[in-house]
């Protein structure tokens, strides 16, 4: 059976660069990966990652610990780190806490601690210092999306700021009536998201000197039936309806587009909605949003974490500063948003 050293005699590599294009370590040229891939097929040689990880005292593997997978954007976070892995050489191990805090205690403390994992990203997840600090004293990098983990590398973007943003978009058209739908309390556990996008919708409003309601901040469950069936109670309420209606994601937005529609409202000529997120669906529906690239975000996440294990080699005795770190978003102005009728 062929060894390494005879596909380094075959592609004409270094057994050090042939070991690196096939095990996933290090730099290598694109055209030093093809060469090594092409000659370990033709020999029918596959490189053992068992005796890989014994000399390099890594396991390949990257765990990312999500609360589901049923929402688009933890989906769309995953399918962009996962392609920066493979790329990287790196297999991916998923874990779902499913909003369940013993799931949650035993896969932070438990399968994280077996050593099995060379790194671990938590998205959406307000790890404790004590938890962030178990990882760490096992040599295992840590990057959170989503908010600041105590003594962890974090991503995320300014939630807070870009539901103010979305609000003054539709201020700067002109309306006056703005309604919000957000997240309810369920989803308010770790990073507060619902509320500090509600925040950024009442500041944005008092600093314009208009006038909120509790009955046009209505919740809901970031889904389009959610959503749906909140903007049915919303537009269908009283005499004066709101002219805007700025919703914490995507999805809850195109739910209310979806009820505007059954009242006959036409968007954006008598109902204005922005959104924000990024959704596929939002070029479909013409949604204006703030886009926040979460498969970019699981990308970059995954890149950070590739490079904090390189800086680190097997992690032991290396101290390093951790960085938090803000993602770029962009607004995308489609045709759900227009200056208000004439009344």
């Amino acid at each position: 059976m062929a060894g390494i050293k005879e596909v380094a005699e075959l592609s004409g590599l270094s057994i050090a660069t042939v070991s690196r294009a096939l095990g996933g370590k290090g730099s290598v040229s694109e055209k030093s990966r093809k060469l090594a891939q092409e000659a370990a097929a033709e020999l029918g040689f596959v490189l053992s990652y068992a005796a890989s990880s014994l000399a390099s005292g890594r396991n390949h593997n990257i765990g990312i610990v999500v609360p589901s997978v049923d929402r688009w954007f933890y989906s769309s976070v995953i399918d962009g780190a996962s392609s920066e892995l493979i790329e990287a050489g790196y297999d991916l191990t998923l874990y779902t806490t499913s909003q369940n805090e013993s799931h949650r205690a035993t896969i932070l403390t438990d399968f994280l601690l077996r050593k099995r994992l060379d790194a671990v990203i938590a998205v959406s997840l307000e790890l404790t210092e004590s938890e962030v600090s178990q990882l760490l004293a096992i040599h295992r990098p840590v990057l959170g999306i989503g908010g600041p983990l105590p003594g962890a590398d974090s991503l995320r973007v300014d939630d807070f700021q870009l539901a103010k943003r979305a609000t003054e978009h539709l201020i700067g058209l002109g309306h006056t009536r703005i309604a919000h739908i957000g997240g309810d309390l369920e989803y308010d556990s770790d990073f507060k998201l619902p509320g500090t996008r509600r925040s950024g919708y009442q500041m944005a409003m008092k600093e314009a000197r208009l006038p909120t309601s509790e009955a046009w901040q209505q919740s809901s469950d970031f889904t389009v039936q959610g959503a749906y069936a909140t903007a049915r109670g919303l537009l269908g309420a009283g005499r004066i309806r709101p002219t805007a209606v700025f919703a914490a994601s995507d999805e809850m937005a195109i739910g209310t587009i979806l009820a505007a529609r059954d009242f006959g409202l036409r968007v954006p000529e008598e109902l204005s909605v922005i959104g924000i997120d990024g959704h596929e669906l939002g070029e479909v529906f013409g949604l204006t949003t703030f886009d926040q690239n979460p498969r970019g975000q699981g990308a970059l996440a995954a890149q950070r974490i590739l490079a904090r294990l390189d800086q680190s080699g097997r992690g032991e005795g290396v101290v390093f500063e951790p960085v938090a770190e803000e993602f770029p978003t962009f607004l995308v102005v489609r045709r759900s948003t227009a200056v208000p009728a004439a009344e």
